[in-house]
């Protein structure tokens, strides 16, 4: 039997690229999905996302760093002198009120990282470390040593990572594969003329009996304007900056001296401050 994986992650609220992506792997054939972290947040989707990955019948849910920042926005009271804190709490208090009981609980339940055996190829998945859901460990300039911490189990044969928006294949220190399927709804690129393309990234990952025999990252194509007017209908906050994600593929997310302009201008550092008062 021919297993074809869709490798999918780091939607970051963008439901358009997410149906995008879903629409192409099922063109594709593919048999099984496995999400590797970051749902939502900071584009509007909510409950529509759970319900498209709920439709293909996805079996790996783990829980990336932005669901450990919505949770910890609904439920904890925040450091208001910290821009970003408020950035991430405004965002995540917009589409609470959308998000379902079962969809907070199946937040709460994903773990950061699994194994898998498919055809006897034991496959680790995690959204960054298998330990560590956060950090730019794992980016792709780093060291090997870095990546080589993807197999604290060293029975593994192959690791799956998300976390850092990059395509990317490559081995540990005794060729152990690595794959990373890139990022659904922000690609990034440090290297401006490849930033451009803005297309939603995922990846296949095809086995058979005898192990893996092909990795397809693929890049699809999605109405942005369609995304932007979703986020504008809903009143997202930060619209210009989801707007910029959108557009040329630039986040803010720690640019702490202009989230700290833009929460004065909006009201909400005050507005957050209220929530937990």
């Amino acid at each position: 039997m021919k297993h074809k994986i869709a490798l999918l992650a780091d939607v970051h609220g963008n439901t358009t690229a997410l149906q995008a992506v879903i629409e192409d792997s099922i063109e594709q054939g593919a048999t099984a999905y496995w999400f590797l972290g970051d749902l939502l947040l900071p584009g509007p989707g909510s409950s529509d996302l759970f319900k498209l990955l709920k439709q293909v019948h996805t079996d790996v849910y783990i829980r990336g760093n932005w669901e450990d920042y919505f949770l910890h926005s609904i439920s904890e009271e925040i450091d208001i002198t910290d821009p970003t804190a408020i950035y991430l709490a405004t965002l995540a208090h917009h589409i609470y009120p959308n998000m379902t009981l079962q969809d907070i609980q199946a937040l709460k339940s994903w773990p950061i990282s699994t194994v898998k055996e498919v055809s006897g190829l034991k496959i680790g998945i995690s959204h960054n470390l298998p330990c560590h859901n956060n950090g730019d460990f794992l980016f792709p300039t780093t060291k090997q040593k870095n990546f080589d911490a993807l197999f604290t189990d060293n029975t593994l044969d192959i690791a799956v990572y998300a976390h850092v928006h990059h395509p990317m294949l490559r081995y540990s220190s005794q060729e152990q594969l690595i794959i990373n399927p890139g990022s659904i709804g922000q690609p990034l690129c440090s290297w401006p003329p490849l930033q451009m393309d803005l297309r939603a990234q995922y990846a296949i990952l095809e086995i058979d009996a005898y192990g893996y025999t092909h990795i397809d990252f693929r890049k699809v194509d999605y109405d942005r304007q369609k995304e932007l007017l979703i986020a504008q209908k809903s009143r997202l906050p930060y619209i210009d900056l989801y707007q910029e994600i959108l557009q040329v593929g630039i986040r803010h997310t720690h640019d702490k001296e202009l989230l700290e302009e833009i929460n004065d201008y909006y009201g909400y550092k005050k507005r957050v401050s209220r929530m937990f008062t």
